[in-house]
């Protein structure tokens, strides 16, 4: 009989969003170190926009929601605050991903 505890660690496969919402998140982590950098900045950007894209596709509703508000996040200048924020919103992304994934949503 399989453990009630490992159901837990199991993050459901990654698809397309799963995916998006992944890379958004390592390069989020990333602004930690070098939080004026451009490139990963347009990167993010381009991922926060096929995440709303492909997450309204999905009839999400708080997905492009939390996208749209990551985008103004982005704009702002580069501060622990803002990378703080960025991350956290990438967080908040997966965690609602996890759930829609795992049955829960």
């Amino acid at each position: 009989m399989p453990d009630p505890r490992d159901r837990k660690s199991r993050v459901p496969l990654l698809d397309a969003l799963g995916k998006l919402i992944t890379d958004g998140k390592q390069s989020a982590d990333y602004l930690w170190q070098v939080p004026g950098d451009q490139a990963e900045r347009a990167k993010i950007a381009t991922l926060l926009d096929q995440i709303i894209a492909e997450s309204a596709k999905q009839g999400r509703k708080e997905m492009p929601k939390i996208g749209e508000e990551l985008k103004i996040a982005l704009k702002a200048s580069p501060s622990p605050q803002q990378v703080d924020m960025l991350v956290n919103g990438f967080d908040r992304l997966l965690q609602l991903w996890e759930a829609a994934k795992s049955g829960l949503l």
